[in-house]
């Protein structure tokens, strides 16, 4: 089960690279200054990125803990 714990880590480390991403996406988005529609639009959609990382995260973390269980 040691290939469940390293596909977990793996897992894991793409959702935090994701969730990285999120951060300095909408940090971009804020300091554009756009119109509030659009301003709007592109955080929704870095929103729906955000929320595929955290399940990403969270599915890795499960990976990783029952690897570990059942190693």
């Amino acid at each position: 089960m040691v290939w469940l714990v390293w596909v977990g880590a793996g897992l894991t480390l793409a959702g935090l690279v994701l969730i990285g991403y999120c951060i300095a996406a909408a940090l971009r988005v804020r300091r554009a200054g756009l119109a509030d529609e659009e301003t709007r639009a592109r955080l929704q959609r870095i929103v729906f990125i955000n929320m595929g990382a955290l399940l990403l995260s969270a599915l890795g973390l499960m990976s990783v803990v029952l690897g570990v269980l059942l190693a």
